[in-house]
């Protein structure tokens, strides 16, 4: 129910939708006579809209997501695995080309997972996702995954696959219950920047322990142009992306899906 709920809601609340559905209420509210409420409904619509698309907001908003945790630079020893979380693979687009694997924007946790592995040549390789679709799927993301890794040169009998979680709560959950972790396991946790705060909350409050952020696809950058990202659609679709991870947040925290409102180093 969390899941579907989660989906409904932010398709409303999902800033690049909200911006337009105001929009369109404030002509609507117009053609019913309500003339200057729509007035005033449709301009905080099109502000929205200028606010998003053409300002440095979308990086003001993943700036503190992405620096929560520090890039990683190396550990003693070798890490008992390397856990990389799904988000990375289109799963639609894949089946429909023939199972070619088709990279979404956060491509960077596969390849990021390889290299690890071939780092640390003892350690498992652990990849989590199923579907983050609201109606089920035959194929699912970790399916995907075991050939891209494989092609990629991690061999498979080093892969562990866990193909039926949903969101971020479930990768830390079913995980645990195929790895079972034990005490003294250190474990490195790959996943898009942005995403690392609630992530390793996630997992530290569903038992695991020893784990090391090791972030990626970083978004941000210190000093943005004045007038923002290059494309308004481009920066709608990372304030989209923020939105999502803050909401996230206080919203895993009220469930007490996460060890803290906002999980730190």
């Amino acid at each position: 129910m969390f899941f579907i709920a989660s989906k409904l809601i932010y398709l409303v609340i999902r800033p690049s939708n909200a911006v337009i559905l105001l929009m369109l209420l404030g002509l609507a509210l117009r053609w019913f006579g309500r003339r200057r409420t729509g007035a005033t409904v449709f301009a905080l619509g099109l502000g929205g809209l200028i606010l998003f698309g053409w300002t440095t907001i979308s990086n003001a908003l993943l700036w503190p997501l992405e620096t929560r945790f520090p890039q990683f630079t190396a550990m003693d020893g070798e890490p008992t695995g390397i856990i990389i979380l799904g988000g990375a693979l289109d799963i639609i687009g894949t089946h429909e080309r023939n199972d070619q694997p088709q990279l979404t924007d956060g491509a960077e946790r596969l390849f990021a997972g390889v290299e690890l592995a071939r780092r640390y040549p003892n350690a498992r390789v652990i990849f989590t996702g199923g579907s983050g679709e609201v109606l089920p799927t035959e194929r699912q993301e970790a399916d995907v995954a075991r050939t891209v890794l494989t092609s990629l040169g991690v061999p498979p009998e080093r892969l562990v696959l866990e193909r039926a979680s949903r969101n971020t709560r479930e990768n830390a959950t079913l995980t645990y219950d195929i790895v079972a972790p034990k005490p003294g396991d250190r474990w490195l946790l790959v996943t898009s920047a942005f995403h690392m705060p609630r992530s390793v909350g996630v997992f530290r409050a569903a038992g695991w322990t020893g784990i090391t952020a090791y972030p990626v696809d970083y978004r941000s950058v210190s000093d943005p142009p004045i007038i923002g990202r290059q494309f308004a659609s481009e920066s709608l679709f990372q304030v989209d992306v923020a939105v999502k991870e803050w909401i996230g947040l206080v919203a895993y925290r009220f469930a007490g899906y996460t060890d803290a409102l906002f999980p730190a180093p």
